[in-house]
């Protein structure tokens, strides 16, 4: 039995074959007609999204800006009372650096005088333009001030301010946004020629970029080029909401967006928001983006005046800011920016020169963060913040790109934090409870606060008692009950004379107040001037409830809206405020009589520098009743300053200022006061501690103190009291007299008020034989002349 083997037909195999092909050609068409049908269903609608994304996030270019809050500008005028270490300290608190004094942002000091090249800045009332200056300084004051280019005496010029604090939003992002046209020219085309040379021509996507940054990588062992375009870059770095993380996915959508970049906007669009989105450093929970807020934060200057090492510095941090941070990483960063000065060199940039001494250059980044630290003057900055508040509400003010242009001096404010640490550190004791303190500073002339110390830790955020601390007054108030008294001249004047016995009040309770002076001794009767000098309770009290407690209360509501109890206790201070209040008190007295409301803030500019609002108005010239009662019961505060209760400024050095001031001291030491002021400035100190311990200090052993320290070191023009409605007579007993009269004392009277004039014979001296030559005059000048009566002598006054 045979078996057939089948018989292979070629033709009809190849038939067979011919015949299959068709099927799997149409199930491959089929596959790839559907993959592309779920490509396209996919990523039509995908990139419509993205493409709408970048409309509604590019097109905005708002990122979360974080409000800058400045100092006051210096304004140098002839005559100004600052000094050599004073400038310095204003200039380095605003971000100058000593050099030629020709270049933006720096100066040159030769002796006293001085070469500054001011930046442009805007401030409440309007654009202000950089310009070079030369200061002479001369006696402790502006002696001459020139226009260096125009080679012309000037009456004035302002520097542009520091910045003082920033407030952030829910981001702690610094940045700080500019043109394209402000960028230095070096860094543009820097930044291309090592991060993205083909940026011009592409279209998002660099070919030919990834091949080049493969082989140089490759040869050098190490990956020191990246393949991303500055398109790819700003995608990535969060400006349109991509995180950080490395996957298939994020490059993709990377891609995607840098094409729909390209397609939507130009190139110099692109740029301009690359220099203000880049990533570039971090301090904390603070990140740095943009190139103008990585300017200051690592060498502390505005982007225009960097070098080109510093250019360069920031084109290699681009790559990574923690792996490159100069501070931390001193010779990778140096490798690295010298990699980016040779790619500079190879493409032209920078010649051969300038190549070899960039090279060699330090890397010129700041010790500490430049201006963009957070907010160091947090007791200045609350102020801020509660004087903008029924403008600006906190969520409206934080990472709203503002600029909040406020009073303080930072010159001023350093010295005054200076005054605080240094005098609780020399009060400190293990018999006497922990201190703190409150300050207050203010410009006469103006009302702006240069200065707030809140706590004997001034950078410390916490409890601000210069505006929170609630401390009874004591004798601090008594100005202003013979500022009343003073204002009603056909009754009093300085020459009144006063009953300093024991005095006893009813009061509406029935009860008796018997107050006494603080050294425990009655002074007969003495002069008004010397009442209030010597702070004599007993004296004061009886010139109060002449001149009535309900009077007094509404003149504290009036001068400070104070709100206070119209009861005799009043009189002698029996009122809790804080040092703030009471500087808005003494602001009449230290501003001839002008009621002048306080103001840390002068304006808030939006983000284009324009002004939202100004709080900058002047106020309305002093009444002239007003300014003569002032002016007569800071006559009587010099005396206080030179024969009464703070007899120890002058001790100190500190005649030539001419201060007037009061002492305030509370039962039982518990709290010590001060309130002082010269021709520019006052400042209101209180010292004690927060448990209400007594403390052992008076009003001259403890705010006294500080307020001392402050004004031996920040330069301030005399207190000169002007003589406009005043008229000086020599005095004897009730009369005018003459100058040689016995016991004579000279006195100022609203005119037309002085007593009757009565003459006198000089008296017939006994002559030493040491004092012949000399005139009786002499004899009198150097003692001879006081009178128990009018001038008691006593240790340490009244209630101080």
């Amino acid at each position: 039995m045979s078996h057939a083997v089948p018989r292979i037909d070629h033709d009809d195999n190849f038939n067979a074959t011919e015949e299959g092909s068709p099927r799997w050609r149409r199930r491959l068409v089929t596959w790839t007609l559907a993959l592309i049908g779920l490509a396209l269903g996919f990523l039509v609608p995908y990139s419509l999204y993205l493409n709408h994304e970048v409309g509604a996030r590019f097109d905005q270019l708002r990122w979360q800006l974080p409000t800058r809050v400045y100092g006051r500008p210096l304004e140098l005028v002839p005559g100004l009372a600052i000094d050599a270490d004073t400038l310095k300290t204003e200039l380095d608190a605003a971000g100058y650096h000593e050099g030629n004094g020709t270049r933006s942002g720096t100066y040159a000091r030769d002796g006293r005088n001085w070469l500054i090249s001011s930046r442009g800045f805007n401030d409440v009332d309007g654009a202000v333009a950089p310009r070079r200056l030369e200061v002479a300084l001369s006696g402790g004051r502006v002696g001459r001030l020139r226009d260096a280019a125009a080679g012309e005496d000037i009456p004035a010029a302002r520097l542009d301010p520091a910045r003082i604090a920033t407030l952030y939003g829910q981001k702690q992002e610094e940045r700080r946004l500019v043109q394209l046209d402000e960028v230095p020219e070096l860094l543009v085309t820097g930044l291309q020629a090592v991060e993205d040379r083909d940026f011009a021509h592409h279209h998002g996507i660099d070919l030919s970029g990834i091949m080049r940054a493969a082989w140089v990588n490759l040869r050098s062992g190490e990956k020191r080029q990246g393949a991303s375009t500055l398109t790819q870059q700003l995608a990535r770095s969060g400006l349109l909401g991509i995180g950080r993380e490395q996957t298939y996915t994020r490059k993709f959508n990377e891609a995607i967006y840098a094409l729909l970049i390209e397609a939507r906007y130009d190139k110099q669009v692109i740029l301009e928001a690359y220099f203000n989105q880049v990533y570039l450093g971090q301090r904390g929970a603070q990140a740095i983006h943009g190139v103008a807020a990585a300017s200051e934060f690592w060498f502390g200057r505005d982007l225009a005046d960097l070098s080109t090492e510093q250019i360069a510095l920031l084109v290699g941090i681009v790559r990574g800011p923690s792996a490159y941070d100069p501070r931390r990483h001193p010779e990778r960063a140096t490798e690295r920016r010298n990699f980016v000065l040779g790619e500079m060199h190879e493409t032209g940039l920078i010649d051969d020169a300038e190549y070899k001494r960039a090279v060699a250059a330090p890397l010129g980044v700041t010790s500490t963060p430049g201006s963009v630290a957070a907010n160091r003057f947090p007791a200045y900055v609350d102020l801020v913040r509660r004087q903008l508040a029924a403008d600006y509400p906190a969520d409206a003010l934080a990472g709203a790109g503002l600029s909040v242009m406020t009073g303080m001096a930072p010159s001023a404010q350093a010295y005054a934090e200076s005054a605080v640490t240094g005098t609780l550190g020399d009060l400190a004791s293990d018999k006497r409870p922990a201190l703190e303190a409150g300050l207050v500073l203010t410009d006469v002339h103006r009302g702006e606060v240069l200065a707030v110390v809140g706590s004997g830790t001034p950078d410390t955020p916490g409890f601000n008692r210069a505006i929170e601390a609630q401390r009874p007054v004591g004798s601090l108030l008594k100005p202003f009950v013979y500022l009343l008294a003073l204002a009603q001249p056909g009754e009093w004047s300085l020459a009144s004379w006063v009953d300093d016995s024991p005095v006893e009040i009813a009061l509406p309770n029935g009860k008796r107040w018997a107050p006494g002076n603080s050294d425990g001794r009655s002074h007969g009767t003495v002069r008004l001037i010397d009442a209030l000098a010597r702070s004599y309770n007993q004296a004061t009290v009886r010139v109060g409830m002449q001149v009535d407690p309900r009077r007094i209360a509404d003149l504290l509501r009036t001068l400070a809206g104070i709100e206070a109890p119209a009861n005799p206790s009043l009189i002698l201070g029996s009122l809790d405020q804080s040092p703030y209040a009471m500087a808005q008190l003494y602001q009449f007295l230290a501003s001839g009589g002008e009621i002048q409301p306080l103001r840390a803030v002068r304006g808030v500019l939006d983000v284009e520098g324009r002004a939202l609002n100004r709080y900058d108005t002047q106020p309305a010239p002093a009444q002239e009743g007003d300014a003569i009662a002032a002016r007569l019961v800071t006559i009587a505060l010099q005396q206080a300053v030179t024969g009464g209760t703070g007899r120890q400024l002058i001790a100190d050095g500190l005649a030539s200022l001419n201060p007037a001031g009061k002492t305030g001291t509370s039962n039982d030491s518990r709290d010590s006061w001060f309130a002082g002021y010269t021709g520019d400035h006052l400042a209101v100190v209180w010292v004690g501690n927060d448990q209400n311990e007594p403390t052992g200090l008076y009003g001259s052993t403890g705010g006294m103190r500080v307020w001392s320290r402050l004004f031996k070191r920040m330069p301030s023009a005399p207190l000169e009291v002007g003589s406009e409605g005043l008229d000086w007579q020599w005095v004897v007993g009730s009369n005018s007299s003459d100058a040689g009269c016995a016991g004579a004392r000279r006195f100022a009277f609203v005119s037309g008020f002085a007593p009757p004039y009565a003459s006198c014979q000089p008296p017939e001296p006994e002559v030493d034989p040491a004092d012949e030559g000399r005139s009786w005059l002499d004899w009198f000048r150097r003692g001879g002349g006081d009178q128990p009566t009018e001038q008691p002598r006593s240790t340490d006054g009244g209630a101080q």
